[in-house]
């Protein structure tokens, strides 16, 4: 199975950004744990801080499954929902933290009605746990 892995703005500096909060683990090394623990899939990556091209990423519609973690993109971005909605392909949306423990903001997803499931909490591990799900 082809699952695609996007994540939204800032991501691209996991390991080093608040690892009180997110680890300290770069994205680079994770995914190289996830495609050893997973060769039966191919697994690719996308980031960007950019929601434009999020939304072209998506679009390309070249996976058969999706793991996307929006970022701050999850709190507002109706435009990125929207586009989830016609997406067809089963999909979860992951965050690192529990979004339900930080600020109020951040305790509302407005992509998260387009997504077959929801992992929140887990740290790096709600990605292969994402994975785990779809790959069944």
């Amino acid at each position: 199975m082809k699952i695609l892995i996007l994540n939204g703005p800032n991501l691209n500096l996991l390991g080093t950004r608040e690892p009180e909060i997110y680890g300290t683990i770069s994205m680079d090394q994770y995914l190289e744990e996830l495609r050893k623990e997973f060769p039966q899939h191919e697994i690719l990556y996308y980031q960007s801080n950019i929601e434009g091209e999020i939304i072209n990423r998506l679009q390309e519609n070249d996976f058969e499954s999706l793991v996307i973690n929006p970022g701050a993109f999850t709190h507002y971005s109706y435009a990125i929902a929207d586009c989830l909605k016609n997406i067809s392909q089963p999909k979860i949306e992951v965050h690192i933290s529990n979004i339900y423990k930080r600020e109020e903001f951040r305790q509302k997803s407005v992509t998260a009605a387009n997504a077959d499931g929801i992992l929140s909490g887990f740290g790096m591990k709600g990605y292969r746990l994402a994975v785990l799900s779809l790959g069944k």
